[in-house]
């Protein structure tokens, strides 16, 4: 069963729809509401290896951790896609990076254009 539609005030959004809880110099990843309905229900995850580097534009940061649920499960990302849903951990490689992603007001009204 997809969650409700919700977007958490604590997080930080992505233009192109991923969420970031950021913890120091620690992200915690997933994809938003909006995404997870936009794609359907999930079947396969091929998430990054451990070690590997990821960027949102440009370097971005190291992947300390992936998600073992929702590789085994990938459904979870629709079932709570802030929670157990959540994709990878990163190591930022610039903590100040966080700050120019959106805040929940400025990710509803980009949602609100689209």
């Amino acid at each position: 069963m997809a969650a409700d539609e919700s977007y958490p005030e604590e997080l930080r959004y992505h233009r192109e729809h991923d969420w970031a809880r950021v913890d120091g110099d620690t992200a915690t990843v997933g994809i938003t509401w909006y995404a997870q309905d936009a794609l359907g229900e999930l079947v396969h995850f091929e998430p990054p290896a451990e070690g590997a580097l990821v960027a949102a534009d440009e370097s971005y940061g190291e992947v300390v951790e992936v998600n073992p649920i929702v590789v085994d499960e990938p459904e979870k990302v629709n079932d709570d896609p802030y929670g157990d849903g959540w994709l990878i951990k990163i190591r930022l490689s610039d903590p100040g990076e966080a700050d120019g992603l959106l805040d929940v007001a400025a990710y509803k009204a980009l949602l609100d254009e689209q």
